[in-house]
């Protein structure tokens, strides 16, 4: 168990180092936690995993609170809808295979990366002007449904949120990060309460794996903030493309 626990903290730590910068922490993490802790429930790995995600978002999300300006009046909105969501999805995680929707994002991902590539401005460019009405429509979409899809999936969370306020909402891809931790802070902590009360954690493992991932948080933050956007948009497409191996492997080549 000893040493199942040291490469689960050393997941962590380099899943809260990736989901700083561009989100898709998760990734790293949830695939060595199904593959390290195998007799568990899936429903018990998952929660236990939402712990060490939301210690290094913490960490994260603080870090950019110091040097990235928040649009408040969105982010509250957007954080008690996504928590609700979350919550949502942890509920129906409990419930049905979430297998299917694998294909479907495997399709919306090659499309980002492909995109993200030709365009050279992509998340470099000014917040878009929309009008108070269509930057709420939109916030109440993205929350709802990646929100959902937190609770429910999980991987790459960070990653769409970024996404959805760079192409939705005009953001760069510094002001996007920083926004996404406050939605993703929220998510997971609307799926921790679910798995808290359902029994559903298991702490032993969660607290160790925690405190590894809030120190990868934290480092991934400050050099993401040093960096700046150029380095976030390289960093982004990387983590896109190593989501599209995983989900393909998972859609192609998994039997389950």
């Amino acid at each position: 168990m000893t040493t199942t626990l040291i490469l689960l903290c050393l997941a962590a730590f380099s899943a809260g180092f990736i989901d700083a910068i561009v989100g898709g922490g998760g990734l790293v993490q949830t695939p060595a936690g199904l593959v390290l802790l195998p007799l568990l429930p899936v429903s018990t790995v998952i929660g236990t995993l939402k712990i060490p995600a939301f210690s290094g978002t913490f960490l994260a999300a603080i870090q950019y609170l110091q040097k990235v300006k928040i649009n408040w009046k969105l982010v509250v909105t957007m954080v008690v809808l996504a928590f609700c969501s979350a919550m949502a999805g942890s509920y129906c995680l409990t419930k049905v295979d979430n297998y299917f929707m694998k294909p479907l994002l495997l399709v919306i991902l090659v499309f980002v990366a492909a995109y993200t590539y030709t365009k050279k401005n992509f998340g470099i460019h000014a917040e878009k002007d929309h009008s108070f009405n269509q930057q709420l429509f939109y916030s109440i979409a993205t929350s709802v449904v990646l929100g959902f899809y937190d609770g429910f999936v999980g991987p790459g969370t960070g990653s769409f949120l970024v996404l959805a306020f760079i192409t939705l909402l005009g953001f760069d891809f510094l002001k996007s990060s920083a926004h996404a931790k406050m939605v993703n802070l929220a998510t997971n902590f609307g799926s921790i309460l679910f798995f808290a009360g359902s029994g559903r954690i298991i702490f032993a493992i969660a607290i160790p794996m925690a405190i590894c991932n809030a120190l990868g948080g934290a480092l991934g933050a400050r050099l993401a903030i040093v960096k700046g956007n150029k380095f976030i948009r390289v960093f982004f497409l990387v983590i896109v493309v190593g989501t599209i191996l995983r989900f393909a492997y998972d859609v192609f080549f998994k039997r389950t």
